[in-house]
């Protein structure tokens, strides 16, 4: 058994140099317009989007007198994993070890913060799509809240209606990607779904190496199985006759977003809903 730990522990660190290596833009200056974005169905509107931010929880162990902050909303003990992924479905940034109850932003916040010389950040004019969970800030386009957005809400009722719900689905139908590649990591590394007893840094450490492997498959074998199992995208909305507003429904619109942000979400969506009357 100390043999094995003890190589275990080896490979680990060598996987985790790895993933510092591959886990990167791979634009750092996110010069070009990605090609997938380019040629989308609601190009131009969404060409300046640089990648999709967003978090999911991973099962933690950690000793008794520590456990409080690591309860999430499920009641389950979890450290928050925050990455970004861009439009080829690697990961260009992920941070992982904060405590499972902090929220979205929170964890976003603490993240800048903490790698601050490493973080990606968007340049002037360029963005990143992130869910609800998130405001709409500078370098940030969220969604409209009290609005349909996951792919779900599509499947029971597709047709969108208003620029609002058009905006939602459009922007929704790009930030899937990494919502699917989410399901990937965990399905294909299933030592995410039960983390052995190793301290909370080894932890956090194996997260990062199989972060690592998953952009080493993306880059070396384009022919794995569970990377091509990718749902279909959904199909620009055709406009209802009644292009008034939905009614909204959950929670309103954070107070801290940003101005200018707002009014360029308004201004995609009003093209996305000229385009869906095309």
């Amino acid at each position: 058994m100390e043999t094995i730990s003890r190589k275990f522990e080896h490979v680990l660190e060598c996987v985790c140099n790895l993933a510092k290596d591959i886990i990167r833009p791979s634009d750092p200056n996110f010069s070009t317009i990605h090609p997938k974005i380019a040629d989308h169905k609601y190009a131009p509107f969404f060409n300046n989007a640089i990648g999709a931010i967003d978090g999911t929880h991973v099962k933690v162990i950690v000793p008794g007198k520590k456990v409080g902050p690591y309860f999430n909303r499920s009641k389950e003990k979890s450290q928050n994993l925050l990455a970004i992924y861009d439009f080829d479905r690697r990961f260009t940034f992920v941070a992982a070890g904060i405590p499972g109850s902090a929220h979205d932003w929170t964890v976003l916040q603490e993240v800048m913060q903490r790698y601050s010389d490493n973080f990606p950040r968007p340049p002037p004019g360029k963005f990143y799509l992130v869910d609800s969970g998130y405001p709409n800030r500078s370098g940030y386009l969220a969604p409209y809240k009290g609005v349909r957005y996951h792919q779900d809400d599509w499947k029971q009722a597709p047709r969108a209606r208003g620029k609002k719900e058009i905006f939602n689905q459009a922007h929704s139908s790009i930030r899937s990607v990494i919502e699917r590649s989410f399901g990937v990591l965990k399905m294909k590394w299933h030592i995410l779904l039960g983390l052995p007893h190793y301290s909370e840094r080894k932890q956090t450490q194996i997260i990062l190496a199989c972060c690592g492997l998953h952009n080493f498959i993306i880059e070396n074998d384009s022919d794995d199985v569970d990377f091509n199992r990718d749902e279909p995208e959904v199909a620009l909305p055709e406009p209802d006759e009644n292009d008034d507003e939905p009614e909204e429904y959950g929670t309103a619109a954070p107070v801290d977003e940003d101005g200018n942000m707002n009014a360029l979400r308004d201004e995609i969506a009003a093209a996305c809903l000229l385009a869906s009357r095309l």
